[in-house]
């Protein structure tokens, strides 16, 4: 007996040290394997979508895997992953890569600006210019040029954006330093319109829907007339921010309208005009939107509306950011069973957001557009005429199915 446990006992040994010995052997076979990968770049634009096998030029063997690089940080990075070889080994591997930004600030100015004598400084002036950078949200934007605000004249001006990785954008202009003029002028009532059923006639077909988008602004609404003439859905806009970090206001004839609507028969969807500039803010507005409509029948979906871009500088972020932060609002909205969306014109949605994968609220005021992106609401004009909205004008807007 004590000779059969003394076999085993040096079988299992055996077994174990063969083991052992294999794996060593296998290890020794890694480390001297030949490896060779040769890359293409080791530089990366910031916020790029590249996968692991678009930065190998060469490698002798085949990738196991094939994941995203990282690309949202502009630093110095390791990469390590596995490899089979064309010996049939499995070896690990790494390579430093270098993720860069190379996109200068986007500057909006027109070619020339008006300042009264005496009433705008130079800081102020800096401040009110759209000037924004993909990755920094603090580029340094400055005005220069021999400038006198308080003498009557024309100046020659550049405004200048550079961001942290010193990339720069210049933007010409002249800026116009007038008197003030305190003569009235009669403006003429006779304002120009696009009447709804225009838009019918133009537009309609069996795959989409013409409706409206609303504020209150709008005034009082007899919501039977707005059926009757062929409204097909409306957006309401439930409130807005107050201001950067304040408390939000409710749309004084939100309840009127959503109640007015909803007995109608009219389908409704909600927009929030925000001044949200982190994504905790964002998550803060949609909750209170939530709570605002839960009472009420909504059929379309919730828009997340950010045009804050006069005052951009204020907000500190970057169009990544920014964008984060519209993700963040329709998150929250859709983990709440409704559909998110985001409005923005045909030029931002160009320019500024960067890709996201929810519906698509386009405003581009034109007859056909070229905007080439996805979109699902295309605001087609801000001048539109319903029978019913006698106080103002109304946005149209053309719902494609």
């Amino acid at each position: 007996m004590k000779k059969r446990v003394i076999i085993a006992v040096g079988i299992i040994t055996g077994i174990i040290l063969i083991v052992i010995g294999m794996r060593i052997y296998n290890q020794y076979k890694v480390n001297h394997a030949i490896k060779i990968v040769e890359l293409n770049t080791n530089e990366v634009e910031v916020f790029s979508k590249i996968r692991l096998k678009d930065l190998i030029k060469t490698i002798n063997g085949k990738l196991i895997s094939n994941p995203l690089i990282d690309t949202t940080k502009v630093k110095e990075q390791e990469i390590t992953f596995n490899y089979i070889t064309d010996k049939n080994l499995t070896v690990p591997y790494t390579i430093r890569i270098k993720v860069i930004d190379k996109t200068p600030p986007i500057i909006y100015q027109p070619s020339s600006y008006t300042v009264i004598v005496n009433e705008t400084t130079k800081k102020e002036l800096e401040k009110s210019f759209f000037c924004g950078d993909n990755y920094d949200s603090n580029p340094k934007c400055t005005l220069e040029g021999d400038l006198d605000f308080n003498t009557p004249g024309e100046y020659q001006a550049t405004f200048i954006g550079k961001d942290s990785s010193n990339n720069i954008s210049t933007h010409p202009f002249i800026l116009k330093v007038k008197e003030k003029n305190n003569n009235s002028t009669n403006i003429s009532s006779n304002q120009s319109y696009t009447d709804f059923n225009s838009i019918l006639h133009d537009y309609k077909n069996k795959n989409n829907k013409i409706g409206i988008d609303i504020s209150h602004w709008q005034g009082k609404i007899d919501f039977n007339k707005v059926k009757e003439s062929g409204v097909e859905f409306v957006y309401i806009r439930v409130g807005r921010g107050n201001g950067i970090g304040k408390e939000y206001v409710l749309d004084d004839r939100f309840k009127e309208y959503i109640k007015g609507f909803n007995k109608a028969k009219i389908p409704v969807g909600i927009y929030f005009y925000s001044n949200a500039n982190s994504k905790e803010d964002a998550k803060k507005e949609a909750k209170w939107v939530l709570s605002k409509i839960k009472k009420y029948q909504v059929d379309l979906e919730i828009v997340f509306d950010w045009e804050n871009w006069n005052y951009f500088q204020e907000y500190d972020l970057s169009f990544y950011s920014l964008t984060e932060i519209a993700k963040t609002f329709i998150k929250t909205v859709e983990k709440e069973g409704y559909q998110g969306m985001l409005y923005s014109s045909k030029n931002y949605l160009e320019n500024i957001w960067f890709p996201l994968k929810s519906n698509i609220w386009l405003a581009h005021y034109t007859k056909k557009t070229d905007y080439e992106g996805p979109y699902k609401v295309w605001q087609i004009c801000n001048d539109g005429k319903v029978d019913g909205i006698n106080d103002n004008l109304v946005d149209i807007d053309i719902r494609y199915y």
